[in-house]
């Protein structure tokens, strides 16, 4: 039997090693990754502002087997989410009550989450517009899909997708695992925003300050409410207007200005 004063220590460990495995598995890799394009190109010769990071390209040339990976790259991208729930239900408790991840408060949720989106998504765009002319931000091409029939149902997933992994993840289950190691608040919202902004270097120096912003705001805002279900919102509805108003725009162009 495992004596009582040598039992935290022990949880603390476990602890540990489960984020590391869960980031590992999930953003913590994203992050490694975009550390590495990062360098690369910042090495190739090319002026930061000259080069191009794509998101939702295009997985085949032949439709249906772009539909086919696009799918099944959104369902496994999303075990990780479900792998966190898992944890924090085996730890004890509901979930999806613990971190306010439900639909008991849907009228408070949308718009609180509106709100973010004025707050956070606004000035994001603006300040996207001044990373690039700075030179500090790669043009960042949004959705390079082919115009298929398909082609924004697969993007309002992917958006769903980016939003479910990153405040799950990232604000539901990681501030819950912090917390218990006796990481204080600020530690916390500070630490995962900095994580927030580390898997968005692939786009530059510029975009990685912006989401570091946005994982504060979102940081306190969930310390404060309690519930990640108005940051999931917030998340999704700015995605779905950056994926699916990329192409959008590029089909009207000619319209407008041909």
């Amino acid at each position: 039997m495992v004596r009582a004063e040598s039992w935290f220590p022990i949880r603390r460990r476990r602890l540990r090693t489960e984020i590391l495995l869960v980031l590992g598995l999930s953003l913590g890799a994203s992050a490694v990754y975009s550390v590495v394009s990062l360098l690369a190109k910042a090495t190739s010769g090319t002026a930061l502002a000259d080069q191009t990071a794509t998101i939702n390209g295009s997985l085949s040339d032949r439709p249906w087997l772009d539909l086919t990976y696009q799918l099944l790259a959104i369902g496994f991208d999303l075990v990780p989410v479900a792998l966190v729930l898992y944890l924090l239900a085996i730890s004890g408790g509901n979930p999806f009550r613990r971190i306010g991840f439900d639909l008991t408060r849907p009228g408070q949720d949308l718009g609180r989450g509106a709100l973010l989106v004025l707050v956070v998504g606004v000035p994001g765009i603006v300040l996207y517009v001044v990373w690039r002319l700075l030179g500090f931000s790669a043009a960042v091409v949004a959705a390079p899909l082919d115009g298929q029939w398909y082609t924004v149902p697969v993007l309002v997933l992917a958006a769903l997708r980016a939003a479910l992994q990153e405040e799950v993840i990232v604000v539901g289950y990681l501030f819950t695992r912090l917390r218990q190691l006796g990481w204080r608040k600020w530690q916390i919202i500070v630490g995962a925003a900095v994580l927030r902004g580390s898997y968005h270097l692939y786009q530059g120096p510029g975009p990685f300050v912006g989401n570091v912003a946005m994982g504060v705001i979102f940081g306190w805002c969930y310390w404060r409410w309690g519930r990640v279900m108005p940051l999931v919102v917030a998340h999704w509805i700015i995605d779905i207007i950056s994926f699916v108003g990329y192409p959008l725009a590029l089909g009207l162009a000619p319209a407008l200005f041909g």
